[in-house]
Formats: C-alpha cells, structure tokens, sequence
C-alpha cells in the first residue's frame, strides 16, 4: 500500500480558518444573546455545520493491490482500479467548474462538480493546483494528492495501464 499526504492548499486553509471563525464566532453570539446558550437552535445548527464539513476532511489517498483509498476522518472512500481507463496529472481540472452538490472549501472541496472540459466528475480534492483525473468508463474522479505526478505513475503501475504519460 503505497501512501500519499493530502495537502492543503493556501486557499482551502483561509476558507476554512475563516468559515469555522464565523461559524462560531455567530454560535457563540447567538448563545449569549438567546437564554439557552450554545442549546439555542441556530446556535447547534451553526456548530453541526463546522463538525459535518471537519468530518468530510481529507486526510490522505492510499493505492493499494486493487483500489485507491481516500482517507477521511472515520471512513475511508473506495475508488476500484478495475475498470480505470486512465489517469493524468492536471493543475488545471478544477478550472471553471460549477459545484452541483457538495463542499466547495471549508475542510475539503469535496462533492459533485461539472464542467466543460471533464464533464461531470466527482471531487476528493485539497489542492486545486494538484489534481488527478481519473477517467473510467461511465465516470471520472478528481483527486489531489501531494506527491500527484509520482501518484500517477503508482495508479498505473498498480492498474496495469498502458501508456503512461510521460512527466513534462
């Protein structure tokens, strides 16, 4: 099982110090302000939401004998390499995408997203500039490993595709 680190680009660390700030920052007035404190209802709603995006986070990606793991915080998501048609190291994937459902920074860009030149694909991403898209017959996969050229490289070594491509 060969390991790979899931790094947090600069943007995704401001959205998310600064969506967790207002988040709490709004609980914790809301709290004063209503006499129920942190058991007010917008109060708890405001803090699920910190906890539900911290849950999602990324922690790193995982190639093993027959699968690519995501690592999150208390699962792991399963993308089988049966069936991948190829993979290719592109920083600029994510480029004028449109999020159809998911998280779109705060703790991670995870989700449904859609664009012109992928189609519709879904994200496991931490770093836009680092991503990997993985093709397969009826669907394409968007990651962002730290190390995304060598991940390459292991995903088809690990696959037995043919024809990787070659590093620019």
């Amino acid at each position: 099982m060969t390991e790979y680190k899931a790094h947090w680009s600069k943007s995704l660390v401001v959205v998310t110090l600064l969506a967790t700030a207002i988040c709490l920052g709004s609980a914790c007035m809301v709290a004063a302000q209503d006499g129920r404190g942190l058991a007010s209802r917008p109060a708890l709603l405001l803090l699920a939401l910190v906890i539900g995006c911290a849950l999602f986070t990324i922690r790193g990606y995982a190639i093993g004998p027959d699968a690519i793991l995501v690592r999150r915080l208390f699962w792991t998501t399963r993308l089988p390499l049966a069936g991948l048609q190829s993979a290719r190291f592109d920083p600029d994937a994510m480029r004028r995408s449109i999020r159809t459902f998911g998280n779109g920074g705060f703790f991670s860009i995870t989700g449904f997203f859609r664009s012109k030149a992928l189609g519709s694909y879904r994200a496991f991403v931490t770093d836009q500039n680092r991503t990997v898209v993985m093709r397969y017959s009826k669907r394409t996969v968007v990651l962002s490993p730290a190390e995304a050229e060598e991940f390459v490289r292991d995903v088809y070594n690990a696959a037995k595709l043919a024809n990787p491509p070659s590093s620019s």
